[in-house]
């Protein structure tokens, strides 16, 4: 492993591995696999648990680390090849990549999607740029297009709450006040398909997922995914209901007839209705931060079929299996 990108770059005993030895790792949570080793963290836009995870795993592996913001504490950067640079940006990606390679063994990156092009958003350029740049391995700490590092989570909180592989997974759409990217969706949908599950997509008419992402989907099961605009009809056997939020693709890059187009869908917010037609002991996942009484009720949230902390928890646990491997991987 090279770097880690993307979940489905990853054979299935890779992640069969890479899920082992987060096991292992939140059994015995110190060591020494980083002693000496530097993790350089490019943080573009906010975090709380990318950041404050990532930091403590490295710290639990012996290791240090270094957090860099564009525009805040450190020089703003231009990614455009041919750039013209008289404006904001006061360092160019072809320099800023190299150079932090020089000071660090492992580099995480986090670069949200600019939600003004579609196309551009999902070929995850810029990712895909620093990582070509880099000559030491890049973590996604999500990106435009994926969050791997959470799918990873995500897919160990499964294993963890008894959902069976070949169980049924709901991928949800939820109200929001703003419009958001696809990168945890594609991440959800691509784990979910990759684990074996039942995949079904939830959403009101006009906002199913972009095509690309479901092809995606697609490609990595044997059976196709389902969309449906009924909860009842969606939620009828489900092991697990994983919410989020996520931009109608029609009118994606236009927030403001986007807005009229989710004006009255504020009844998508799940509450324990929503699982009448599930399992009873269907679960409700979240990668967070989550807005409490808008995308999922108090009810649901503060009772026994959510397992958001532990998804969180298990960021810690995953990421450290990721960087471990990494650098294994590096100095064999």
């Amino acid at each position: 492993m090279k770097s880690f990108l993307h979940l489905w770059d990853n054979k299935p005993e890779e992640i069969e591995s890479l899920l082992a030895e987060a096991k292992r790792l939140e059994r015995e949570p110190l060591s020494d696999v980083l002693k000496g080793k530097v993790v350089g963290l490019l943080f573009m836009n906010p975090s709380l648990r990318t950041l404050a995870s990532f930091q403590a795993g490295v710290a639990q592996l012996g290791g240090s680390s270094f957090v860099l913001q564009p525009g805040s504490n450190s020089w703003g950067l231009e990614f455009e090849d041919g750039a013209v640079m008289d404006g904001v940006a006061a360092e160019h990606v072809k320099e800023a990549i190299p150079v932090l390679a020089e000071y660090c063994d492992v580099l995480g990156v986090r670069c949200f999607a600019k939600g003004e092009d579609l196309s551009e958003d999902l070929v995850d350029g810029v990712m895909e740029k620093i990582n070509v740049l880099s000559p030491r391995p890049v973590v996604n700490m999500e990106s435009a297009a994926d969050h791997p590092c959470q799918a990873l989570a995500d897919w160990k909180t499964l294993d963890d709450t008894g959902v069976p592989r070949n169980g049924k997974f709901v991928l949800s759409w939820a109200w929001h006040p703003k419009p958001l990217p696809y990168a945890v969706p594609q991440a959800a949908l691509s784990m979910a398909a990759m684990r074996g599950m039942d995949v079904t997509v939830l959403c009101p008419p006009g906002f199913e997922l972009p095509d690309a992402v479901m092809s995606r989907s697609w490609s990595l099961m044997d059976k196709p995914v389902r969309v449906s605009h009924n909860v009842d009809e969606a939620m009828e056997g489900a092991h697990v209901l994983y919410c989020k939020s996520w931009t109608a693709p029609s009118w994606y890059g236009n927030p403001e007839e986007e807005a009229k187009q989710r004006a009255n869908l504020r009844n998508w917010c799940v509450s324990e209705d929503w699982f009448r037609t599930a399992e009873p002991s269907a679960k409700f996942m979240h990668c967070l931060p989550v807005r409490r009484n808008v995308k999922v009720k108090d009810e649901v949230l503060d009772g026994p079929r959510s397992v958001v902390v532990r998804e969180a928890g298990n960021r810690l646990h995953v990421q450290k299996a990721v960087l471990s491997k990494l650098v294994e991987a590096a100095s064999a």
